[in-house]
């Protein structure tokens, strides 16, 4: 395991330059762990490799989502009892699977080189449809 072979405490007694080649090995095993360990990670990491994601990016979503969206977030200012909480996170949930299902095959079955810029990019629309889900999510849950 990579974690393990670059370990720093494996180079306490190494040069200089060997405990700054162990320390940066790490560093860069730890930060693939915890983006292949996270799905929407993930995504945002290949569609930045690929070129097709700019930090800071102000993507312009589609009318249709943002007035389903808008409807959602009416229902949230209107949400009292937790059962309304539940009810609307179970809405959110699904809605979230229905803008997964188009692009599930891409998402499961990526390969470089063989998956097409066109499916990216649909992968790219649902990645910011979903943030906006779960920014949406957290706040009904505060």
């Amino acid at each position: 395991m990579l974690s393990r072979k670059y370990h720093p405490d494996f180079y306490s007694q190494g040069s200089d330059e060997e405990q700054v080649e162990a320390l940066e090995k790490s560093s860069l095993v730890n930060m693939a762990y915890k983006v292949f360990t996270n799905p929407d990670e993930t995504i945002k990491y290949v569609l930045k490799l690929k070129g097709l994601l700019e930090e800071e990016e102000k993507y312009q979503l589609s009318p249709d989502f943002l007035m389903e969206v808008m409807d959602l977030n009416e229902q949230a200012l209107d949400v009292s009892e937790q059962a309304d909480v539940d009810r609307l996170t179970e809405t959110i949930h699904n809605f979230q699977k229905q803008i997964y299902e188009p692009v599930e095959t891409v998402i499961t079955h990526y390969q470089d080189g063989i998956t097409t810029e066109k499916e990216l990019l649909q992968v790219k629309e649902y990645y910011y449809r979903k943030k906006y889900l779960d920014k949406l999510l957290a706040g009904i849950k505060k």
